[in-house]
């Protein structure tokens, strides 16, 4: 795992599965606020376990609430072009136009959306 701190936000680019439900993404949240008193946070596409980006099995829902309720923004940046689901591609317009998670394809478009 690569971590580096760029305007006070966390970017980190993992090999492994950070990411793969609920209480390993408040463990994160944690751990990185704890360790770096970070509470903006990029992590890449491919520490986030598959089922996140199947909306209908709910975990997307559960693990953004917990990145909102721990005041945390977050991004995942990486290439989301072989997703087909038109009910994850409208979940990712929404989060973008919000202020508090994004979907991105690049490290410098997380820094630019969680900057803002």
């Amino acid at each position: 795992m690569k971590t580096k701190i760029i305007n006070n936000i966390e970017i980190i680019k993992s090999n492994d599965i950070i990411i793969k439900d609920v209480q390993s993404a408040i463990d994160f949240i944690m751990t990185v606020k704890y360790e770096t008193n970070c509470s903006k946070i990029a992590l890449n596409k491919e520490a986030v376990a598959e089922d996140f980006f199947i909306l209908s099995k709910g975990l997307a829902g559960e693990i953004l609430q917990k990145f909102i309720n721990y005041q945390t923004k977050f991004a995942i940046y990486g290439d989301y072009s072989k997703y087909t689901s038109k009910p994850l591609k409208d979940f990712i317009y929404e989060c973008n136009n919000g202020k508090d998670i994004f979907f991105v394809e690049n490290e410098d478009e997380a820094i630019q959306m969680l900057s803002r």
